[in-house]
């Protein structure tokens, strides 16, 4: 019987496979493999859940680290068009797909520009997971209202944040850090522009099936009006403080209501709820650090 050497490392267990089933790219015709990300046998050994709604996930012997938001995009490699799995079947306007095909060179110029060595052919990395994501951005702004794409840009760029801070701990140097940051400011643009369209009627969330943000959860229209709070504290603007403090206490007023004033929730998911307090106690102090109080300070405090 062949025995592994003493010291010779263990070869690392599947993440992904290459699905039987190819799909056909709606903007160019052309069939490309889809790779699926497997399930089970610990490969997905879930950890905490962030203010941010991700959840991290804890490296395993056996798999290692892994990344599974990497493989909810697919992306065709003849002109690099990217979408959320399902849109490859569902996006059939034809101005939609005609402004992506048009826009292929200039999609792939940009990603370039952050993602220089991304590949479309190989089993994906975190790093062509990320440009992924990007091209997914890319096209969504480019697809018609019908289909939800603000809210999925908001989704697609607060991923891009998170998978561009482990690009930068992994392999630091490269200034992905400073590209997260970037993805996180576009992530409340959208997030606060999902709200608008929502409330106006412009575009309806209600036709996406899972608003995540993250995939092992979802948080629904409750999580979209949290994030929208949660980023513009966390990365809203700094240098015109009283418009600063305006939007915080908008937002502490929201939660207020979404989550409870003077009364506890049992139709809310305890996590959201948690991290909804957290976030409820982190703008009434710095509103009041900064003597802005909102109307209802004197009701009763929020149980959430």
């Amino acid at each position: 019987m062949l025995r592994a050497k003493k010291n010779e490392p263990k070869k690392k267990g599947a993440i992904s496979y290459w699905s039987k089933e190819k799909c056909l790219c709606p903007a160019c015709q052309k069939s490309f493999e889809k790779e699926e990300m497997l399930s089970g046998n610990g490969r997905m050994n879930a950890g905490d859940l962030t203010d941010e709604l991700h959840r991290n996930f804890i490296p395993t012997e056996r798999f290692g680290e892994i990344f599974p938001i990497i493989y909810k995009i697919g992306a065709c490699p003849e002109c690099h068009t990217a979408l959320f799995w399902d849109d490859f079947h569902q996006i059939d306007d034809q101005e939609s797909l005609d402004a992506i095909a048009s826009s292929s060179k200039e999609r792939q110029d940009a990603v370039f520009q952050i993602f220089p060595h991304y590949d479309l052919t190989r089993q994906r990395t975190l790093y062509d997971g990320a440009a992924m994501h990007y091209l997914a951005l890319l096209c969504y702004s480019k697809v018609s209202a019908k289909y939800a794409p603000t809210a999925k840009c908001a989704i697609l760029s607060l991923r891009l944040a998170w998978l561009c801070k482990d690009l930068n701990r992994i392999i630091p140097g490269y200034n992905y850090d400073y590209v997260s940051e970037v993805f996180y400011r576009k992530a409340l643009f959208y997030y606060q522009q999902t709200l608008i369209k929502e409330t106006t009627g412009e575009e309806s969330v209600g036709t996406i099936a899972n608003l995540g943000p993250d995939i092992d959860k979802n948080y629904g229209y409750d999580g979209i009006i949290y994030l929208c709070g949660l980023l513009e504290y966390k990365y809203g603007q700094k240098e015109d403080m009283p418009l600063r403090g305006k939007k915080l206490d908008e937002y502490k007023r929201s939660i207020a209501r979404i989550f409870g004033l003077g009364k506890s929730s049992k139709n809310k998911p305890s996590a959201l709820l948690e991290h909804a307090r957290a976030l409820y106690d982190a703008l009434s102090k710095e509103l009041s650090a900064n003597n802005i109080f909102s109307d209802d300070d004197e009701e009763e405090e929020v149980e959430v």
